[in-house]
């Protein structure tokens, strides 16, 4: 797994499709070779997917939290490595985890809460994953 290093490949993989939402996320979803903008191998080979996170202080507040959820999309992520080869992802923060509910962002509760979220949200992803453009 390779991690989206610059705001171009962000915004490139945003523009992609939603392949999966959830209550509190939405999984972006781009080609890898449209992605890196290349011809691919021949025959072609199935590249390690490209992961980013988006986190809009405006749904995590707390760089505290805003670190927890994005340590649990990338052991997530870890865990899909194989169904999502071949394509670039951006997982979008879209709504806050009500506050009241997870007083702090170091609880299991609220770490439990989220894996349990993105564990079905790339169950779904892996479900309906396009077929990759080789060309």
């Amino acid at each position: 797994m390779r991690r989206l290093q610059t705001r171009p490949q962000y915004q490139t993989v945003l523009s992609g499709a939603v392949i999966a939402k959830s209550p509190h996320f939405a999984l972006h979803c781009r080609d890898l070779f449209s992605f890196e903008g290349q011809a691919p191998e021949s025959p072609p080979v199935l590249r390690e997917p490209v992961i980013g996170a988006l986190l809009p202080k405006r749904w995590a507040k707390r760089a505290v939290t805003r670190n927890a959820i994005k340590r649990q999309i990338f052991q997530v992520v870890q865990e899909f490595e194989n169904p999502l080869a071949g394509f670039a992802y951006v997982v979008r923060l879209r709504q806050a985890f009500d506050r009241t509910q997870f007083v702090s962002a170091s609880s299991s509760a609220l770490k439990d809460a989220v894996r349990q979220e993105l564990l079905g949200l790339f169950r779904t992803a892996s479900d309906r994953l396009p077929i990759p453009n080789h060309g």
